[in-house]
């Protein structure tokens, strides 16, 4: 019989950062690196960040890459190692959500109340 990896899954899928944020890891051995999140993973609570968790892939020839060969690319990382960074002052903040006259709901950097969305 084949092994069957289960995905743990949490009951909520909602993560505080969306495609194209731009965040900081804060744990991890890419402590410290900025970058742009290429895909997020709600499911598995992982996210895809640009320069971040570079990892060696072996790739056989095919038709777009007919020499194959070894290609670094990012693999995905827990989304609590990363935080949101706020668009004034350029450090990591948490995200709140408020709700504005027209009702519309946008995210809010907690450190400045800097509108993210």
């Amino acid at each position: 019989m084949p092994k069957v990896k289960k995905v743990l899954e949490s009951h909520s899928h909602k993560l505080h950062v969306k495609k194209d944020d731009v965040v900081m890891v804060i744990s991890g051995k890419d402590k410290g690196k900025k970058g742009r999140i290429i895909a997020s993973y709600p499911r598995q609570n992982r996210v895809l960040v640009e320069g971040v968790n570079m990892m060696k892939k072996h790739q056989k020839p095919n038709q777009s890459n007919p020499q194959g060969g070894i290609i670094e690319q990012e693999a995905a990382i827990h989304v609590s190692n990363v935080m949101h960074i706020d668009p004034k002052s350029g450090s990591v903040t948490r995200i709140g959500y408020k709700v504005l006259d027209n009702g519309q709901k946008v995210r809010v950097a907690k450190k400045s109340g800097e509108v993210i969305d």
